[in-house]
């Protein structure tokens, strides 16, 4: 142990460096494809992420689970290779590959090494613009994820997310996990996955984005060679849903939602409401929020209900700011005697910043110390860049946003946290799921004034 440190005492956060992202310059390729380039010297590797305004609330009605599926099947070969060749040309140049579907977009993304750059661009191109779609491998990936939904019916944490999504986002796009529902993925043919690829597929609204240690002008000429043939063509509005115009979703069926686990020790549950959408102006005094409220260790609800009572081995709370208003969610895994009281501490503590137990000095430091001292190690790699730049384009973000990211959420007071609890916390809204031994919990359940709870399948 280190002599002269006290160990009962958090440290003091120290400075945060300064945060300069590297400049992003942007272009049009001569087909209209939109392209985004960042110089990156450091090690030669480089990361291509081509986004796509398409994700999971696009998923037509009756057919949850379509984009996931296309996606997955990007890879299982194109018009000219097989699934094998096509991952052989990517193990020759060292290539990484993969594939990313969220509720407002899909993000394909390929890293390998700068030399081999203009090669994995090529690759990329022919993933993403020509597939193959083989019947044979629509039926078997399908039926990999029923397989996946089944073993998940087991999962209390997955259940927990599955119900609550569907509680607060009835009959809305939101509502329904990426991977879909076994109803759903058991009608979707090769047909389907290739109307949704021609639909949503086009490049009119993409972005491709390049870092790394190239320069711009080679990032342009490897791009022109790979994608400068590619017809750029709008999507189909009829399909892709403009997550920003999407309306607010109807009221919950109920408030408390019960599935039962015969015997279970723990209860898995979930407490959150509808919130804010990621273009709301407070969003960075909601991101303090969150931290003391549950988005670190030493939070409250962690603090009260794991340290103090051990009922848990850790809360966890997030705003899901995505383009259209996303859910608040607590989430916990806790012992199921402790069910009920864990429910009224967590509504307790939604209700009580916003009011009679405002943020406290330190509780702010520590929260603005969380959010700020971390932030330049998530910008380093080409990759983490990248991301950082779709970022900037999903959601329409200044372009010096991670410029003054820092700046913006050390000028977070203790008023604009309680203005922001005031705006999108609350506890006279919230869904309360749980995943747990219903003979043992429902009777309690009535102290919390949520109404008869509903009762649902796993």
């Amino acid at each position: 142990m280190t002599p002269g440190v006290d160990r009962s005492r958090v440290p003091q956060p120290g400075p945060v460096p300064t945060v300069r992202f590297p400049a992003v310059r942007v272009v049009r390729l001569s087909n209209g494809l939109a392209m985004r380039t960042v110089e990156h010297p450091g090690p030669p590797v480089v990361t291509f992420l081509l986004a796509m305004p398409a994700g999971s609330a696009s998923d037509p009605a009756g057919q949850a689970g379509l984009a996931a599926l296309t996606a997955d099947l990007l890879d299982e070969g194109s018009d000219e290779r097989t699934a094998l060749e096509l991952h052989a040309a990517l193990d020759r140049i060292g290539a990484r590959f993969g594939i990313e579907v969220g509720a407002d977009a899909t993000r394909v993304f390929l890293t390998t090494l700068s030399r081999s750059a203009a090669e994995g661009l090529a690759l990329l191109a022919e993933i993403v613009a020509r597939p193959r779609f083989d019947e044979t491998d629509v039926a078997r990936v399908r039926d990999l994820r029923r397989s996946r939904l089944q073993q998940l019916r087991a999962v209390p944490g997955a259940v927990a997310d599955r119900v609550f999504l569907e509680t607060l986002y009835p009959a809305h796009p939101y509502g329904h996990l990426g991977i879909g529902t076994d109803d759903s993925l058991s009608r979707l043919t090769a047909a389907d996955v290739q109307r949704f690829h021609r639909d949503a597929y086009q490049l009119g609204p993409a972005t491709l984005i390049a870092v790394g240690a190239l320069t711009h002008d080679r990032f342009v000429e490897a791009a022109e060679r790979a994608f400068g043939e590619v017809p750029v063509r709008p999507v189909c509005d009829a399909v892709v849903v403009d997550a920003a115009g999407l309306g607010a979703p109807g009221p919950p069926s109920a408030r408390l939602v019960l599935v039962d686990r015969p015997g279970a020790v723990q209860s898995e549950l979930r407490v959150g409401h509808v919130a804010a959408a990621r273009s709301t102006p407070d969003y960075h005094a909601l991101q303090v929020l969150n931290m003391v409220i549950g988005g670190q260790f030493v939070s409250r609800l962690n603090l009260s209900l794991r340290e103090e009572k051990g009922y848990t081995y850790g809360v966890r709370t997030a705003f899901d700011c995505r383009r259209a208003p996303g859910p608040f969610a607590m989430q916990s895994s806790v012992q199921s005697g402790a069910t009920v009281e864990v429910l009224q501490e967590v509504f307790a503590q939604m209700e009580a910043i916003g009011r009679d137990r405002p943020v406290t000095p330190t509780e702010l430091d520590l929260a603005r110390a969380a959010l700020t001292g971390g932030f330049p190690r998530g910008l380093e790699t080409a990759s983490q860049v990248a991301r950082g730049v779709g970022r900037l384009v999903l959601y329409r973000l200044r372009e010096d946003y991670y410029d003054q990211f820092v700046t913006q959420v050390e000028a977070v007071d203790a008023s604009a946290v309680t203005a922001a609890a005031t705006a999108h916390l609350h506890a006279d809204r919230a869904v309360a799921v749980i995943v747990g031994p219903a003979d043992e919990i429902a009777p309690g359940l009535g102290v919390l004034n949520l109404g008869d709870p509903e009762r649902v399948e796993p």
